[in-house]
């Protein structure tokens, strides 16, 4: 029975739904993390009488056909990049992106990565790092007898040497981004990489040209919002559910017409 294999798409695409809003509740805390949804799209019909096809042999034309849809199917799960909100955090390693924007990162095998979590630290080097100890681009080293670290909503890096009362700029955090960002692919760890959807890397400088700026001692929280995926998990899974109903209704029917043959 048709009815059953329509449901079962069903079925199949509330389960990704739900996969997907998990995954939103348990980033709830991640730094810099954008929340994804799933996005679906119908069938293709069963054309059983087509509109506007020839009704009559005195030229009449259907105003209404019968057709017969297959269900439904997953054509995504879009990432949303709105802004998080930012959150004071006092360390002044923290760096938070207010604007368009992400990191770069340099990953180990050369290539470079980028970011929204501008949870830093800094190396035995005295390199500007991430979680796991890869540079941040440009590289910036901050010399080991330095002190009063500064960070300005351009990504200039200062600090005060020994003998010294003004700042000297050891460095400049760049910021980059991208036509389409919901074309990055995520890798885990906060990063994505660039992909021929996301269009080509733009580098450039906090602050100018429509980049946005640095907050200093900031950090960006996840943009999940947390009654917004309860009311999208309440309605996934009332929609499994009644999908799971037609899957038995039409059960029971063709056991009733079983049983009509008997």
């Amino acid at each position: 029975m048709r009815a059953v294999i329509t449901a079962a798409t069903g079925m199949a695409a509330q389960e990704l739904n739900v996969q997907v809003i998990s995954n939103n509740i348990a980033n709830l805390r991640t730094t810099g993390y954008k929340k994804q949804r799933a996005a679906f799209q119908d069938l293709i019909y069963d054309h059983v009488r087509r509109v506007g096809a020839q009704a009559s042999d005195q030229g009449t034309i259907l105003p209404v056909g019968v057709d017969l849809g297959g269900g439904v199917k997953t054509v995504g799960t879009p990432r949303l990049m709105g802004q998080g909100t930012l959150l004071p955090t006092g360390n002044e390693l923290d760096i938070a992106i207010r604007g368009e924007g992400f990191f770069k990162i340099q990953v180990p095998d050369g290539t470079y990565a980028y970011t929204r979590d501008g949870s830093f630290m800094m190396d035995a080097q005295g390199r500007i790092v991430n979680a796991q100890g890869n540079p941040v681009q440009p590289t910036v080293t901050v010399p080991n007898n330095s002190s009063g670290l500064t960070i300005n909503a351009q990504g200039q890096v200062s600090v005060l040497l020994p003998g010294s009362t003004t700042p000297t700029t050891v460095g400049q955090i760049g910021l980059t981004r991208f036509i389409n960002k919901a074309g990055l692919k995520p890798i885990g760890d906060n990063l994505f990489q660039d992909t021929p959807a996301s269009g080509a890397p733009q580098d450039g400088i906090a602050n100018t040209d429509g980049f946005g700026d640095m907050q200093q001692s900031n950090l960006e929280q996840s943009n999940v919002e947390v009654v917004t995926e309860i009311s999208d998990l309440i309605a996934a899974q009332r929609a499994y559910e009644m999908n799971a109903k037609v899957v038995s209704a039409a059960d029971q029917m063709l056991q009733a017409t079983s049983q009509m043959f008997r």
